[in-house]
């Protein structure tokens, strides 16, 4: 019996429990190896996302924490050590993401993402153009950037 493959875009869910009962049962001839492939595919890029998002997020609170040193307070801390440690944890779990941090194009893309956040919540507008830390110090317990005055 071959799966329906609209099946896989009418629920996904029920797609992929069917798959996997198909892969248990070693009824290889009928799985949808195409979308298969394209959902293993997608969860590297869900992994890579979470990294991308929360060293967006950290390094948005740090440019707060700088710029805006009167705002400083408990909850910027503790996003910050939130993030690091999350941060941290992702690389941990998925030491292949490690690549992309020596990728000189996601770090500018993760950039652009902190600068658009802390303009946004800042009003500030006058970032610098690259990341002025290193990832050891973003990711250093006790690295808190100085402020600016």
């Amino acid at each position: 019996m071959r799966v329906n493959p609209n099946s896989y875009d009418k629920d996904v869910i029920a797609w992929a429990n069917e798959q996997a009962r198909l892969l248990r049962a070693g009824r290889f001839d009928a799985l949808d190896i195409e979308h298969i492939a394209d959902e293993i595919e997608d969860v590297g890029k869900s992994e890579k996302r979470e990294l991308a998002g929360r060293m967006a997020v950290l390094l948005a609170h740090m440019l707060k924490w700088q710029y805006q040193p009167g705002g400083r307070g408990n909850s910027w801390r503790r996003t910050i050590k939130e993030q690091r440690n999350r941060v941290g944890l992702c690389i941990d779990q998925t030491p292949s993401l490690q690549a992309d941090l020596r990728n000189s194009v996601w770090w500018s893309d993760v950039w652009s993402d902190a600068v658009a956040k802390a303009s946004q919540e800042t009003g500030l507008g006058d970032f610098p153009e690259s990341c002025p830390w290193t990832f050891d110090q973003i990711m250093n317990p006790e690295f808190w950037p100085a402020s600016l005055d």
